[in-house]
């Protein structure tokens, strides 16, 4: 029995997701980190206009400020995890768990991130997410109408990117094939060839910034595997921008590398769903299911 970290990515940002942080000493100090970063203290956008919440630029440091929240304050009460895995800008929040970035490194290169690829493709393009077409037939389909595989979640699930006409056509097809589509609520193709411009930059970025051997594995998003070097860090980091992310077998992984309870750190709850809809012998659950953090730590120490 083992404990496995989940880190997400955008698209579940809310008004509510600093309230279960409240009154964390640990937690604030790291939003307050982040606010240097985006230039307004999260609690404030949070405030704001929703949209505001899911600007690229704002949203993957936000993203990142909540997760790492989160993990300051609940790491000190938790058993250790054997394995932590992000998902799309969830795996930078990951290694700053880990301990391969510090805090004050992550929430900058968060931001960068999403401004390279902001500027990595000035067509509209974007994301959309596609269930019950077998993972084989989707790769075909979207050959045929000029779009890619993102992210791959299950054996018929998948995240699809490509330019706004294209993947227009591709959904119209997927649908009449009898595929469910749902618009991401993200302005670019993310780990798709359509990011390969921000390749340069980024790496750069990667490269010039410190980073240590992580204290506890981290998967890497474009294939599941281990990551247990800082050079190896910076390498998949990089590569998963613009190639798909292999979320089926980050699962699949945590599962061989004994992870019987999984704890997704918020915001939202979609990889704790997801993953007791493909491994049904897993528990798992979401920081954002709870009302306090002692109720997470109550769960968490009754399954192990």
């Amino acid at each position: 029995m083992g404990l496995g970290i989940l880190c997400p990515g955008q698209g579940a940002q809310s008004a509510a997701m600093l309230d279960i942080l409240a009154g964390g000493d640990r937690a604030e100090a790291t939003l307050d980190l982040a606010a240097a970063t985006l230039g307004v203290h999260p609690r404030e956008l949070v405030g704001g206009p929703p949209e505001r919440l899911f600007e690229n630029a704002i949203a993957q440091p936000l993203v990142c400020a909540v997760t790492l929240a989160a993990w300051a304050e609940l790491a000190p009460r938790l058993p250790a995890p054997l394995v932590l895995a992000g998902y799309s800008v969830g795996e930078l929040a990951a290694h700053a768990c880990a301990g391969t970035l510090e805090p004050e490194a992550l929430f900058p290169l968060a931001r960068r991130r999403a401004e390279g690829m902001d500027g990595a493709c000035e067509r509209p393009n974007g994301l959309v997410a596609v269930r019950g077409i077998p993972v084989a037939d989707l790769e075909s389909l979207c050959a045929r109408h000029g779009v890619w595989m993102a992210i791959i979640n299950g054996p018929d699930r998948a995240v699809v990117g490509g330019l706004a006409d294209p993947l227009a056509a591709f959904g119209h097809r997927a649908q009449a094939l009898g595929g469910s589509l749902t618009p991401l609520a993200v302005s670019v193709a993310s780990h798709t060839p359509l990011m390969t411009p921000a390749l340069g930059a980024f790496g750069a970025i990667l490269a010039g910034t410190p980073m240590a051997r992580p204290l506890v594995p981290v998967l890497a998003g474009i294939d599941g595997s281990a990551v247990l070097s800082a050079e190896r860090a910076r390498e998949v980091l990089l590569r998963q921008l613009d190639r798909p992310i292999r979320w089926w077998d980050c699962l699949r992984a945590l599962q061989e590398r004994g992870c019987t309870v999984l704890l997704e750190l918020g915001p939202g709850s979609t990889l704790s769903r997801m993953a007791t809809e493909l491994f049904p012998g897993l528990e798992a659950r979401s920081v954002a299911d709870f009302k306090t953090l002692d109720g997470v730590l109550r769960w968490v120490e009754g399954r192990l």
